[in-house]
């Protein structure tokens, strides 16, 4: 009877050896896959040696991850319009720590998405390049350890395209933080269309609203998931129209014409219909640019139809 029970309980043990060594390495597949760091306080920010560096001594372990954000902040924004070489540097050695960067399924400390909106709104030029992705420049500077360079007696920076992706993905659960990339992104596509000469044609016509538009779009697909939420969409709804905007004419302001008009807009849109309303965006200011400038019916339909394209390309590249 006993020699029947060993013979018996024997594979028993073996299979209960086996199962907890595939649990195991199932276990360490998934620490591998998606990353250790994002578990960290503050994704682990504050034990960067290179962020202690470049965001300043007040970042130490331990610290509030609230408090992390409002160093980040204070260390990148632009004085007088412009940023340093050492603020460019900041952002992208944060960018680039072990608990952001290359992450899978990133996941941002929620005392940190604001803060990181605000820097991305902050770069506002190269937070548009890098969205758009049509400077060969912003591809090239992207790695880790391509520094900023200056123009016009500011610098700029250039995130890979994976981690930059992420970061704005992972930030966009916020949404207070998305209206802020959201506004931002705005107003400067209104800056570039305001900038076009009035006897721009063909090419020098279309470049910027596609590109705008293309911004925006990829704006739509990052957040495409957290926009499913009601909660989400009227919270980025409010926070959109909060903000304080100068209605004047178009030849007195253009930017802020351009602006203004689209937030309006957006006031006098149903609540279930402000996603389509955000996906229609680069549209909506490129309509109102065009009729500002009288431009000929053919123009504006074949420009309006050519900026749809880009709008709807860029949606779904950044949903694949």
């Amino acid at each position: 009877m006993t020699g029947k029970t060993t013979r018996r309980t024997a594979p028993l043990k073996i299979w209960s050896v086996l199962l907890a060594g595939l649990a195991l390495v199932g276990a360490l597949g998934a620490w591998l896959t998606f990353g250790r760091d994002t578990a960290a306080p503050c994704n682990g920010l504050p034990e960067d040696g290179r962020v202690q560096k470049s965001v300043g001594a007040d970042v130490h372990p331990g610290m509030s991850c609230a408090v992390l954000g409002q160093a980040i902040v204070k260390a990148t924004a632009a004085e007088q319009g412009r940023h340093s070489q050492a603020q460019a540097q900041a952002v992208k050695d944060v960018f680039f720590s072990p608990g952001l960067g290359y992450t899978k399924n990133l996941r941002i400390d929620a005392a940190l998405r604001v803060p990181l909106a605000t820097v991305l709104a902050d770069f506002a030029d190269d937070t548009h390049e890098l969205l758009a992705g049509l400077d060969s420049q912003y591809v090239v500077k992207g790695d880790p350890d391509d520094g900023p360079w200056e123009t016009s007696g500011t610098y700029h920076l250039a995130v890979d395209n994976l981690v930059f992706r992420n970061v704005v993905h992972a930030v966009s659960q916020d949404p207070q933080a998305y209206a802020i990339l959201r506004l931002a992104e705005t107003r400067y596509a209104a800056q570039q269309l305001a900038a076009i000469p009035g006897d721009a044609t063909e090419g020098a016509l279309s470049l910027t609203p596609t590109k705008n538009a293309r911004a925006l779009g990829i704006l739509d697909g990052v957040a495409d998931t957290f926009a499913r939420d009601q909660v989400w969409r009227t919270a980025v709804r409010d926070r959109l129209l909060r903000e304080p905007t100068t209605q004047g004419s178009y030849q007195d302001d253009p930017a802020a014409y351009l602006t203004a008009t689209w937030l309006q807009g957006l006031r006098n849109t149903p609540e279930a219909e402000l996603a389509n309303r955000l996906r229609t965006q680069g549209v909506d200011i490129a309509r109102t640019w065009t009729q500002a400038r009288n431009t000929d019916e053919s123009t504006r339909q074949a420009l309006l139809a050519e900026v749809d394209r880009s709008a709807l390309s860029a949606y779904r590249e950044a949903k694949s």
